[in-house]
């Protein structure tokens, strides 16, 4: 397929002009994309993790650097976490995307078929969404994920990446242009913006001249909430994780402790990592002390009510605040409910609607929990560091979609495309 000329670097231009080549570029390449045959996306994703693999080394070096700037900046420590790459991150991008390749194409998928009184067949027909900007803090992996994801899916990614990562971003870009450009594919079907200029951003927010369909934002509240305030275009929002793990009465204590250790342990700079445990106070007698001090001696910071100071003298005091934030760090807060009842109220008031957990042996218990709570991922004695588009067979994951429009949960191929009707007559006017 025929390759569209790559923008000039940002020294050549403004970021105003270089952001309104991006929209052009990506706009005129959304449609040869559109049409592009999955054979020709899958080895392009295929060739792009083999060059991965082959230039991991150069990319641990850029992430090196980044690392060591972001370290001279005092960055947080879950900051660095998600920052971090090594062989075996390295590793699991290649692996992502050669799962994606192997997934079934969404575009063109008959998705429904019927035929009218009058003889007309009506078919819904899966198409890319087109143009998907994608702005995102400190994550670099987000790079070869979502740009894979759109370019299965048939649609152009603009990447603009955090300033912290974006050496980086660049060295795996190169990688994914590469896979492009060996498959036939246009080059310009993944665009990363090479600035650090904020400018940027707010370009992308204004829509590219009416060049960009939908922005996916990944990062920190703030990020999201601008993101939301300011976008003139329509936006998948994936709000903070204030993830809850419920250990109802009836809850198995060892597993219990195995859910909630992993939950919010495994990673804890992660979206789908606990950030509040509940416990029902029907048996906090055997299980709240036994929790909690799982959690201390794990090196968890636990801040608790009342009844959850009394159990350890390491336990402090948690503040109204806590109920409401997202730690991302070795930080959770615990407190005793009233049964199912006052689990799912407390996370209705304090939930951002991601992913919410409980723990029980009563299937009736747990139906309800999954039937009333109202997050976009419900778990039932799993922990909630589930809550990925890899862990849902999706390959990967754009993000979580914490909204209730069009999609919600991890966005993977399939919310990464829209619809239209094909309408089959045989000379049929209308009345």
């Amino acid at each position: 397929m025929e390759n569209l000329k790559l923008v000039p670097g940002p020294e050549e231009q403004d970021v105003a002009a270089l952001m309104a080549d991006f929209g052009l570029l990506a706009r005129q390449t959304a449609h040869v994309l559109a049409q592009a045959p999955a054979k020709a996306k899958n080895m392009a994703l295929r060739l792009a993790a083999c060059s991965i693999r082959a230039r991991a080394g150069e990319i641990l070096d850029a992430n090196a650097q980044d690392m060591a700037q972001a370290k001279t900046e005092a960055a947080a420590k879950a900051f660095l976490d998600r920052l971090a790459l090594d062989e075996d991150r390295v590793d699991a991008m290649a692996r992502g995307l050669d799962e994606i390749a192997a997934l079934l194409d969404p575009v063109g998928n008959v998705l429904a078929v019927f035929e009218r009184p009058n003889g007309l067949v009506i078919e819904r027909i899966a198409t890319p969404l087109g143009v998907i900007g994608i702005i995102y803090e400190s994550r670099p992996a987000v790079t070869a994920d979502a740009g894979a994801l759109c370019l299965k899916s048939g649609n152009v990614a603009i990447l603009r990446g955090g300033s912290e990562s974006l050496r980086t971003s660049t060295a795996i870009h190169g990688c994914l242009v590469e896979g492009l450009g060996a498959a036939g594919l246009p080059e310009t079907s993944i665009l990363l913006v090479p600035v650090t200029d904020r400018a940027a951003v707010g370009a992308m927010l204004s829509g590219l001249d009416g060049n960009l369909d939908v922005i996916v934002p990944r990062g920190g509240k703030s990020l999201v909430a601008r993101v939301q305030a300011e976008a003139r275009v329509p936006v998948f929002a994936h709000l903070e994780g204030l993830v809850h793990v419920f250990v109802h009465a009836e809850a198995d204590l060892d597993k219990a402790k195995t859910i909630v250790l992993n939950s919010k342990m495994r990673r804890t700079g992660v979206c789908g990592a606990a950030e509040t445990l509940l416990v029902d106070r029907a048996c906090a007698e055997t299980h709240l002390a036994p929790l909690v001090k799982m959690l201390l001696d794990a090196g968890c910071e636990v801040r608790g009510d009342l009844e959850t100071l009394a159990t350890d003298p390491r336990v402090v005091p948690a503040t109204d605040a806590d109920w409401r934030t997202e730690y991302l760090d070795a930080i959770v807060s615990v407190g005793l409910v009233d049964g199912i009842n006052g689990a799912i109220h407390h996370i209705a008031t304090h939930g951002s609607h991601h992913t919410d957990c409980i723990v029980t042996e009563n299937d009736w218990v747990a139906h309800r929990f999954m039937a009333e709570v109202d997050s976009a991922i419900v778990v039932h004695n799993a922990s909630t560091q589930f809550a990925d588009g890899g862990e849902f067979g999706f390959g990967a994951e754009i993000g979580i979609a914490t909204g209730r429009l069009h999609a919600r949960g991890p966005i993977g191929l399939e919310q990464l495309t829209t619809f239209k009707y094909r309408v089959h007559g045989s000379g049929q006017i209308r009345p």
